[in-house]
């Protein structure tokens, strides 16, 4: 019986070069989505005033922080590991479900005046939507096959 070898199967790899472009690309998208849900959110909820995370520049501010997070830790799991696609998305996997923690405490203990769970779902979406996007252009437009 012939067993399966890493040549008869290529590990996809991170293409670098790519990155230098895929990376903007993907923080932009990610962006203009969680803006566009939370223009949505605020038409269709009319959140308090008060509720800080559902303004306009929080969303872009955290989406910013966290993708171009994503884009880092993307390149350096792209540089120390065999197999850097599969790993990532087991980490972007890992992270999205802690993201949901401070929403999910933002709404048990009322931390954030004007905090409901209509607004937390939308925050938890807006993670999720990133996320997406993220693992699904970094993973897609970011690599070779080596």
């Amino acid at each position: 019986m012939a067993s399966l070898t890493s040549s008869t199967h290529p590990t996809a790899r991170v293409a670098f070069s790519r990155l230098l472009w895929v990376g903007p690309l993907t923080i932009i998208a990610a962006i203009v989505a969680n803006v566009i849900i939370q223009q949505i959110a605020v038409a269709v909820l009319h959140p308090d005033p008060v509720f800080i995370p559902l303004t306009f520049a929080v969303p872009i501010v955290f989406t910013l922080i966290g993708v171009l997070g994503a884009v880092i830790v993307f390149a350096v799991i792209g540089r120390v590991s065999r197999n850097p696609i599969q790993l990532f998305r087991r980490v972007a996997l890992v992270t999205l479900v802690f993201t949901f923690i401070p929403d999910i405490l933002m709404l048990i203990t009322g931390f954030d005046p004007g905090t409901t769970a209509a607004n937390v779902i939308v925050l938890m979406l807006m993670h999720a939507v990133a996320w997406a996007i993220a693992v699904g252009l970094l993973t897609r437009l970011a690599r070779t096959d080596a």
